[in-house]
């Protein structure tokens, strides 16, 4: 009877858990496919929710890569690149074949290039082997500008997104791109989220912590390295799909520059590192905030200088900001948002 009625007070305290775990992504989930179709703009979806969404995925991957397994990488525009490309080249040859086959072979694509160009970091680290990963950046982008067979031959080496449909049904308006896009997000994060936090997540931190301690307590360290390298490759190969076909519609191979391998850098950094909430704090921060300062200085200088001062200005106040932000918060926006849950829960009890 003790046992039954101990049972029995601990039943609403578990209750109570469940609720408050499951309240934040049942939210999520409801906006995501009910309110965002319903009532957004189409200038919401595809100005700023649809570049959000490919960010945040490549985000991911590389912070699977860097952030958990402590391997820097600058060349994530190229595995972007190498899965846009192959998505086309798979739809445009092979009749028939299935979105989500296409989406998957592309990111296996990804996956084998970025194996390839990960083997230096069997033998580099740190800023030697961020240098050695340019070399990817440089030879996609070459190999894609050489060889028109990339881009069905096209002499301006630009290629369209072919018509999106799963099942037969039709995904090339606005809300079916956005669709596609947060289903794939969330698909593929929900199951980086459980890799994290399995034995593989648990042997990329070692590695990253120290590789001399994990091997001595058995890990392998080559495998686990290569096994990152594909991994991550193989995520921001499919955001690179996403990217291609869901939001710009039309990409050349100058598209997947290393303007766009930084830009995915500063996202983690922005929005913290080894965590998979920074990479879509960060993303946002990414998106969001260019076009609110661009709104800011049309809106303050309006006609007094052109939008190229402009946009350079506005590149210079998001560096300086950057700097600034790192400077007092080095763990980046997740662990502010951390910071500041722990305020909020502290004066709410």
């Amino acid at each position: 009877m003790a046992v039954q009625a101990l049972d029995t007070a601990r039943l609403p305290v578990d209750w109570a858990k469940l609720v408050q775990k499951l309240a934040l992504p049942t939210a999520l989930f409801v906006v995501a496919y009910g309110v965002v179709p319903a009532y957004a703009s189409g200038y919401l979806v595809e100005a700023i929710l649809l570049p959000f969404l490919a960010l945040s995925l490549a985000a991911v991957g590389l912070n699977l890569l860097t952030g958990y397994c402590g391997q820097l990488s600058l060349g994530s525009s190229a595995f972007m690149a190498v899965g846009a490309f192959g998505a086309y080249n798979f739809n445009l040859r092979v009749e028939g074949l299935p979105l989500a086959v296409t989406m998957i072979l592309a990111g296996i694509s990804a996956a084998g290039f970025g194996v390839v160009f990960g083997l230096p970091s069997l033998r580099l680290r740190g800023f030697y082997l961020a240098v050695s990963t340019l070399a990817a950046q440089f030879f996609v982008q070459w190999a894609l500008t050489k060889f028109g067979w990339f881009s069905n031959d096209n002499p301006s080496g630009v290629v369209s997104a072919p018509h999106l449909a799963v099942a037969g049904l039709s995904l090339d308006s606005a809300t079916g791109r956005y669709l596609l896009s947060v289903t794939t997000v969330i698909l593929i994060t929900v199951l980086v989220s459980r890799l994290v936090n399995s034995a593989t997540g648990r042997n990329f931190i070692a590695v990253r912590d120290n590789e001399t301690a994990a091997r001595v307590i058995g890990v392998p360290v080559l495998k686990t390295k290569l096994l990152a390298f594909a991994l991550s490759s193989f995520i921001i190969g499919v955001a690179g799909v996403l990217w291609a076909f869901t939001y710009l519609r039309t990409v050349e191979p100058a598209g997947f520059n290393l303007d766009r391998s930084f830009q995915i850098l500063f996202i983690i950094i922005i929005g913290g590192l080894a965590s998979i909430r920074g990479a879509f704090l960060g993303a946002a921060f990414i998106v969001v905030f260019p076009l609110f300062l661009s709104r800011l200085g049309a809106f303050v200088f309006g006609g007094l200088f052109d939008s190229g001062v402009l946009d350079m200005s506005q590149r210079i106040v998001l560096g300086a900001l950057i700097i600034i932000f790192l400077i007092a918060e080095p763990n980046g926006l997740s662990a502010l948002f951390d910071r500041l849950k722990r305020r909020i829960g502290s004066r709410s009890s």
